[in-house]
């Protein structure tokens, strides 16, 4: 049984495009809304060459990876032929506008993996 919590509000989340949902360990989990207000998650990782797929193209059902635009299905998380693939997919609830997330796949779901550096760089070593 799923044990639910809130993340954030639909309203957060640009329609056909990401917001991305921080973790203790593992890479960060990306939110899409899709042009009818549907939520889907996601790790933040394309299987290709683990690209940070917040940051690509939503489009009906799917994203983009920035990287080398491979293509995503948002309800599968499995790349598009002829590409071969899959980042895991997380339950999302929708719930009087709030956008609800297993707390238990949070906890466990790719944590081995390394998060994706994206974005600036902040250490002191870049």
């Amino acid at each position: 049984m799923p044990n639910w919590i809130a993340v954030c509000m639909l309203s957060d989340i640009p329609v056909l495009g990401s917001r991305r949902v921080a973790r203790d360990r593992g890479p960060q989990v990306a939110l899409f809304r899709t042009a009818d207000d549907r939520v889907h998650a996601l790790l933040d990782r394309c299987p290709h060459k683990a690209g940070p797929l917040s940051q690509g193209i939503v489009f009906g059902d799917a994203v983009a990876c920035p990287l080398h635009n491979w293509t995503i299905a948002l309800d599968t998380g499995c790349a598009r032929e002829p590409d071969d693939g899959r980042t895991p997919v997380f339950q999302v609830k929708l719930e009087e506008g709030q956008v609800m997330l297993d707390r238990d796949e949070l906890d466990t779901v790719g944590i081995d993996l390394p998060p994706v550096a994206a974005g600036p760089c902040t250490r002191a070593t870049c």
